[in-house]
């Protein structure tokens, strides 16, 4: 968790929990998996469509209209290519002996580390400010103890020191006592 802390940049105002939500994974977990499947291939066959469209509008075009439409969608297709073979990646095969994984036994794996992360997330962030906390006080408490300054009283000096003044008699003897 302390390496992402750092890669998260925990304990500022910016950082955010880099996982789904628990409760969002308990959602996802009623999908069909049977739908996913179909909607990747289609991802796959509206890709390479999308592909050989600008292929053939790459040849077709002239050179001078070519060049921001090109690099754009080269761009743009290579992202695609990059997030499905990802997605492809991270799918969920069967283990032996099971003909296939339901979205709840994946789901239920992911919904206990998440909230296990979430919790330590929050823990070490909790951490994390107080010691930063500690820090600004610590601070603050020198930059106090070095700008701290004593006030003398002014002693009467020159002439002005040298007459007295008489007091009423009243005052003198509430003074007194």
């Amino acid at each position: 968790l302390s390496r992402a802390a750092w890669v998260y940049d925990i304990g500022q105002d910016s950082s955010l929990h880099p996982l789904p939500e628990p409760q969002d994974l308990f959602y996802v977990s009623q999908m069909k998996f049977e739908d996913l499947q179909t909607d990747l291939r289609k991802l796959r066959k509206d890709l390479n469509a999308c592909t050989s469209e600008v292929e053939k509008v790459c040849r077709q075009s002239s050179v001078d209209h070519l060049q921001p439409f090109k690099e754009k969608m080269e761009n743009f297709l290579s992202q695609g290519e990059t997030r499905w073979v990802l997605t492809v990646f991270f799918s969920v095969k069967p283990k032996t002996g099971e003909k296939e994984v339901s979205p709840n036994t994946f789901f239920s794996i992911w919904h206990e580390f998440s909230t296990d992360f979430k919790d330590l997330w929050k823990k070490e962030n909790k951490v994390i400010l107080q010691e930063r906390l500690k820090v600004a006080e610590e601070c603050f408490k020198q930059a106090r103890e070095k700008s701290s300054y004593s006030v003398k009283p002014k002693h009467a000096s020159g002439i002005v020191s040298g007459i007295t003044i008489p007091l009423p008699l009243p005052y003198v003897l509430l003074r007194d006592g």
